[in-house]
C-alpha cells in the first residue's frame, strides 16, 4: 500500500504557547523555556502516510529531546494545549507519544514472521549514496528519498552522509529526520511506527483505533529548539527526482557533483541544498 498524498503538510494553527510558526506553517520554533512546545498536524493523517520532520536547531542546557506520536483528539477540541505531550496529553487519553532519545529508540518484538524479518533485513542492509527507493513497513511502502537526513554540503559532508546512512549519528542531532505514521492492521485497528533517518523503529503503539481521524503530534521539547516539515512525494517520482537519482547513482559523494558540467541549479538540487 502506498498512500497518494494530495495535501501540503503543515502544522496546525493551534499549538503550545511557546511555539512560533513561520509564514508557511511548516517550521515550528520554541521561542522560550523548555515546555509548551506541543504541535499538531493541520490535517489528519491517511493510512500509511508519514508526517516527517527535520530537526533544524537545538538548545543546550536542557534534559530531554523531541517527542512525536499520534492523537485521536482534534486540536480544536482542546480547551488548552497541554504543557507537555508526556504526561499531560497522554493522560487525556487517545494519544500515543514516543520520546526520542539519543539511543534505544528501537522497539524489539518477539515472534516476528518470516516476511517481516525479510523486510527488516532489506531495510537494514548497507546503503549506497543512491539509496534503495522505498522503505517497507508491513504492507506500506514509503519513498525513501526524503527520509534520510543530510549534512549541509561542505568538505566533510560525504563522511557525515555515510554516518547518517548507517544510522550512526544520534537521532537527536541537527538535520536528523524523524517521522510518524500508522499502519492498518485490519478490523479498524492500526499500529504506530516511528521512522528515524530512514529506519523503522518498530511498532511503538499497537491496536490504535482508526474509527476517527488521527493527527500527528510533535513536541518541540527541551534540547530540541526548532523543527520543519519535510514534504514526501508519493506515487510516481517527479522528473527532477529521477534526474537526481540517475546522477547520484554514478558518483561517490555529493561534493563530486561540483566537478560535473551541469547547470548550477541542478547541482544544488542534487546536493539537497
Amino acid at each position: 500500500m502506498e498512500p497518494v498524498s494530495d495535501q501540503f503538510m503543515q502544522f496546525h494553527p493551534i499549538h503550545g504557547t511557546n511555539v512560533r510558526l513561520d509564514h508557511s506553517g511548516t517550521q515550528a520554533t520554541r521561542v522560550e523555556s523548555f515546555a509548551n512546545g506541543v504541535c499538531f498536524s493541520k490535517c489528519p493523517l491517511k493510512p500509511g502516510e508519514i508526517f516527517l520532520i527535520e530537526i533544524e536547531d537545538k538548545e543546550l542546557g536542557w534534559c530531554g529531546h523531541l517527542r512525536i506520536g499520534l492523537t485521536a483528539r482534534d486540536p480544536r477540541s482542546l480547551e488548552v494545549v497541554p504543557e507537555y505531550s508526556i504526561p499531560n496529553l497522554t493522560d487525556l487519553g487517545d494519544s500515543w507519544i514516543f520520546a526520542i532519545t539519543r539511543n534505544h529508540n528501537k522497539i524489539e518484538e518477539d515472534g516476528a514472521g518470516d516476511q517481516a524479518d525479510e523486510r527488516t533485513a532489506r531495510n537494514r542492509k548497507p546503503k549506497t549514496f543512491f539509496t534503495d527507493t522505498h522503505l517497507y513497513i508491513e504492507n506500506v511502502r514509503i519513498p525513501r528519498d526524503k527520509l534520510v537526513g543530510r549534512s549541509r554540503p561542505g568538505r566533510y559532508s560525504h563522511i557525515l552522509d555515510d554516518l547518517y546512512k548507517t544510522n550512526a549519528l544520534p537521532p537527536t542531532a541537527r538535520r536528523s529526520r524523524i517521522g510518524v505514521l500508522y499502519v492498518p492492521r485490519g478490523e479498524g485497528l492500526a499500529d504506530m511506527h516511528i521512522v528515524i533517518n530512514g529506519e523503522d523503529m518498530g511498532a511503538s503503539a499497537k491496536r490504535i483505533s482508526t474509527a476517527g481521524p488521527l493527527y500527528a503530534v510533535v513536541d518541540v521539547f527541551a534540547a530540541t529548539k526548532c523543527v520543519r516539515i519535510v514534504q514526501v512525494e508519493y506515487g510516481f517520482s517527479s522528473l527532477q527526482t529521477l534526474c537526481r537519482k540517475a546522477i547520484q547513482k554514478h558518483i561517490v559523494h555529493r561534493m563530486a557533483i561540483d566537478w560535473l558540467e551541469l547547470p548550477e541549479a541542478l547541482k544544488h538540487y542534487c546536493k539537497y541544498e
